[in-house]
């Protein structure tokens, strides 16, 4: 059974924000899942994105995690 790890791109009020024409990254682990977010964060929030939600298969792992400094 493969497993797809998924980042919910959103606005702060929990709108999906769309980047490069995707609103769900998918990933087929966390660990690239997480590591694409760490170093794409930037031009995520450049891009309008405000906050992310990790899901593995549909079932929400974490969120919503802001991209902003606190």
């Amino acid at each position: 059974m493969s497993m797809a790890w998924t980042w919910r791109l959103e606005s702060a009020s929990g709108e999906p924000v769309s980047v490069e024409g995707e609103t769900e990254p998918s990933f087929p682990n966390r660990g690239d899942a997480e590591t694409w977010v760490g170093e794409a964060w930037r031009e995520l929030v450049e891009a309008g994105v405000d906050q992310v939600r990790l899901f593995e298969d549909g079932r929400e792992v974490y969120g919503p995690m802001s991209l902003h400094a606190p």
